[in-house]
């Protein structure tokens, strides 16, 4: 469980970075480039990865999917964010859990116990009522939370299947994932500086290098953990996503000084006790 809190920690600490480099009125897509810029030197550095496994037969369409749905889905969640609020965008990221859990059901063949059904009981309902949360956004344009929600499901699904992969190392797989979304994200900012005539901000620098720390130590514990839970990846999606929550709305309360209602208070409640019915599944 140890790999699974550190992932939320980072996790958590990304969306604070975001939150906090908003006031600074910096660019999205800068700070998203250079997070990878950070990362992929972080991985190279500290992993040491080992290029020369790569071949013909690695899962280079597993490579260049998740390589490319990564920085994209993180331009459409601040896209959702610009158009539909913080919220309504939450709600979609979280709710990807429902697309996580069945797919472990359905392409990994995990059976559910009895607790675990009783996490995702708690679970879900918690989701609803902790981002139950007014906001003054009326508009419907729900396509950008709507593939926030696929993006972020497909994502976790992607991310088991690069753990479960025996022969590249995962070392050797992060490494090639943040490569491809540099790739991806230098070319949107190739666009915005030739023909949109935006500006380098050194403050999107800073904040992009903070964001690629904690991405880069985000997915590497997040891969970690769905090793050491190979048998059970719907433990790894609903701890991340219910610890994320929990953890998040602290933050949130405690750091950004937020309002939360009843509504919220018996969410969150709810969400701790999903997380102890799935602690407590990995013992029995």
């Amino acid at each position: 469980m140890l790999f699974l809190f550190l992932s939320v920690i980072c996790s958590v600490t990304v969306g604070a970075i975001f939150k906090i480099a908003r006031t600074y009125q910096v660019s999205a897509i800068q700070i998203v480039g250079c997070n990878y810029i950070f990362a992929l030197a972080l991985c190279y550095s500290f992993l040491s990865p080992d290029l020369a496994v790569l071949d013909a037969s690695s899962p280079w369409e597993l490579f260049i999917l998740l390589g490319v749905l990564l920085p994209v889905v993180f331009l459409f969640l601040a896209a959702s964010i610009k158009n539909m609020g913080i919220v309504k965008t939450d709600v979609a990221q979280r709710l990807s859990l429902i697309i996580s859990i069945l797919g472990a059901w359905l392409f990994f063949g995990e059976q559910f116990s009895g607790l675990k059904l009783a996490a995702l009981l708690f679970g879900f309902p918690a989701i609803i009522l902790i981002l139950d949360k007014p906001t003054e956004n009326k508009e419907n344009k729900w396509i950008c939370p709507t593939l926030v929600l696929l993006g972020f499901g497909v994502i976790d699904l992607l991310f088991k299947q690069i753990a479960m992969t025996s022969s590249v190392p995962f070392t050797t797989s992060l490494f090639v994932l943040f490569s491809i979304a540099l790739v991806i994200m230098l070319l949107f900012n190739g666009y915005e500086i030739l023909f949109r005539k935006t500006k380098i901000n050194f403050k999107s620098i800073i904040f992009g290098g903070l964001v690629g720390v904690f991405n880069f130590g985000n997915i590497l514990f997040y891969l970690k953990a769905h090793q050491a839970f190979a048998k059970n990846p719907s433990t790894v999606f609903a701890g991340m996503n219910m610890g994320i929550i929990v953890i998040g709305s602290l933050v949130g309360i405690l750091v950004f000084k937020e309002k939360v209602t009843k509504h919220n208070i018996i969410g969150l409640f709810l969400a701790l006790l999903a997380v102890v019915f799935i602690v407590i599944s990995q013992f029995n």
